[in-house]
């Protein structure tokens, strides 16, 4: 099974506002950037579509390592999401998920591969990072995508 790398970012001009994702897939030498936008959404629905649409981007499965500044992705595929499903994708207070639909998406997603989620401190000296929250923050801007 092959090996890649995701960055992944999201951005939003006020949250919520226009947003912008972004990631980055790294196979070997090989390196791929994306990005997109929405007119009127959270930051939170942007790092989730931002993890979404790397994943989407590979044809076969992989292994794939998720880097991501998003403390909210990480916990939410790695702790949190087993539990919402078992519940009927409610929370332990039984309140509705918010961004369900993206969270049903992403679910989707990560069952096609071997996920492993790394957490990476955003504005920090990470130069992947650095590049898809310019890359994200771009995409909100201009509401432009790749």
């Amino acid at each position: 099974m092959k090996r890649v790398q995701i960055i992944t970012d999201g951005s939003c001009l006020g949250n919520p506002g226009r947003g912008g994702w972004a990631c980055i897939l790294r196979y070997g030498e090989k390196s791929k950037e994306m990005w997109g936008f929405e007119p009127h959404t959270t930051n939170n629905r942007m790092e989730l579509t931002a993890a979404i649409r790397a994943l989407q981007a590979l044809n076969l499965p992989c292994i794939a390592e998720m880097v991501t500044d998003s403390q909210y992705v990480k916990n939410g595929v790695e702790s949190w999401m087993a539990r919402w499903k078992k519940n009927g994708w409610k929370t332990t207070d039984k309140k509705p998920v918010q961004n369900q639909d993206l969270w049903v998406e992403l679910d989707r997603e990560v069952a096609r591969h071997q996920t492993e989620w790394t957490w990476t401190k955003g504005h920090a000296n990470n130069a992947d990072n650095n590049r898809c929250d310019e890359l994200a923050r771009t995409a909100a801007e201009r509401q432009s995508a790749s």
